[in-house]
């Protein structure tokens, strides 16, 4: 009996497994697909949802070869087949053919894209597979398919085609030269109109992009009618950001619909659909009692926006396959505290801005940057921050710099406490320290600019 060991293919991603057989006086018992052993052999964590069987009754039944939209595990419960792979995704393996004859003691998994086909070379052989989608008659329009008798992938059939068992529609599959690639799942933002999303539809511009009008998070039947089966990315740029507003009564249920329903419902779809979902959060899920705080420090919110994203948090952070993107003083496209202070330089005004408020501010174009370089990387999933780098700064410093850089005197800019700003107003408390730690996200490779050297650049842009 051989031990459960894995081994790879020449089409990336397909698997081969060998499986333990017991038996005795009674039969054999063997486990098809063991979730936590598979998984520490490099399977993936696939998620099966339905388990179908194929009976041959005779030897020469010939099926395939069909690329799914799907992954699944295939394995024998009784009989012996031919299997055959051929990789029809976009890419530089396309046309890799794979073949192996299987018994019980064998089971392949075979990723989304790989098609598959087996000829029975026994009689009664039953053929069953783990699929992780439901089927559905509308999941046919996304097949791929090439012919078993196709020139270029050159299958070695046991039991040659003129003599096999084969369905006219398999007969009819096309040449591998004919076939139109199965494309990757495609990237979906959510969000589109914010500073970040703006930014993302820059970097992404193959995405599809939603706002509020063409997908309200809210809303759980306009969630229920959207399709999501084409995404293997979600990147949710949505959020309730209006943090002093989100103090009062109708702010607060808009604040918790946003940030907390409406990321539940997109996590529960990223686990259904099998999807990467990335999500940006904020300093404000801490209360600013540390000087620095890195991504495994315990929420300790101080207002009710700082809540709800904590709460999103946790609700990201059981989707198996997420990125959260945690950050500060974010500045884009549109109405952002750098732009105010360049207009008010511009107008010879002399403000006061708060000083006793500390932390780094993060470009959106930096913010993009890293989502695009743990996604290209295939970091470890989890909690990343992202900043710019370099010294702590107050909200003061950063205005006062902002002066500087547009030709007026730094001290045209006046400190300020909380405190002083905060008289009369509704406003949300805040964090003292918001410097998040980068050393996680450097780990990964990832560089990121100064303040100072992003507020500059972002500066000259403006002016060009």
């Amino acid at each position: 009996m051989t031990d459960l060991a894995a081994h790879a293919t020449p089409i990336p991603g397909l698997m081969v497994f060998d499986l333990p057989v017991h038996g005795d006086a009674r039969g054999w018992f063997k486990e098809n697909w063991q979730r936590e052993k598979m998984m520490a052999l490099g399977l993936p964590d696939f998620s099966p949802v339905q388990s179908n069987m194929s009976f041959n009754e005779a030897a020469g039944s010939t099926r395939g070869l069909h690329a799914e939209p799907w992954d699944k595990l295939i394995c024998l419960g009784a009989g012996r087949i031919m299997g055959a792979w051929v990789d029809l995704r976009e890419g530089p393996s396309f046309g890799t053919t794979f073949t192996l004859e299987m018994g019980l003691d064998k089971a392949v998994y075979v990723p989304r894209g790989v098609a598959n086909g087996y000829q029975a070379l026994e009689d009664n052989t039953l053929y069953g597979y783990l699929v992780n989608e439901h089927w559905s008659p509308d999941a046919r329009s996304e097949y791929t398919y090439v012919n078993l008798a196709d020139e270029q992938a050159s299958i070695p059939w046991p039991i040659p085609l003129n003599k096999a068992t084969i369905s006219d529609a398999d007969a009819a599959h096309p040449r591998l030269a004919d076939v139109t690639p199965m494309g990757p799942r495609r990237t979906l933002i959510v969000g589109a109109k914010g500073q970040l999303g703006l930014a993302l539809q820059q970097a992404y511009p193959e995405a599809d992009a939603v706002d509020v009008d063409e997908l309200d998070l809210t809303d759980p039947d306009a969630v229920a009618a959207f399709s999501w089966r084409p995404y293997g990315t979600i990147i949710n740029a949505a959020a309730y950001t209006a943090v002093d507003l989100a103090e009062t009564p109708e702010g607060r249920t808009r604040a918790w619909a946003i940030n907390v329903t409406a990321v539940g419902r997109l996590a529960a779809i990223a686990r259904q659909q099998r999807a990467l979902l990335v999500h940006v959060s904020s300093d404000y899920v801490f209360d600013g009692t540390r000087t620095e705080h890195d991504e495994d420090e315990p929420f300790s919110p101080l207002g009710v926006y700082g809540q709800t994203k904590a709460a999103g948090d946790a609700l990201v952070a059981q989707v198996p396959r997420h990125y959260l993107l945690r950050t500060s003083w974010v500045i884009g496209e549109g109405h952002n505290f750098v732009r105010t202070m360049a207009s008010l330089a511009g107008k010879g005004v002399q403000p006061k801005v708060v000083a006793d408020q500390y932390g780094r501010l993060t470009f959106t174009t930096d913010l993009v940057r890293a989502i695009q370089h743990l996604l290209s990387e295939q970091a470890p999933f989890g909690t990343y921050n992202v900043t710019c780098d370099g010294p702590t700064l107050s909200w003061f410093d950063i205005a006062a710099r902002v002066y500087e850089l547009s030709g007026r005197s730094a001290s045209d800019v006046s400190p300020q406490s909380t405190e002083e700003y905060a008289a009369g107003k509704v406003v949300s408390p805040r964090p003292t320290n918001s410097t998040l730690s980068l050393a996680k996200i450097k780990a990964t490779g990832l560089e990121l600019p100064s303040t100072d050297a992003a507020l500059t650049a972002y500066l000259a842009r403006e002016r060009a």
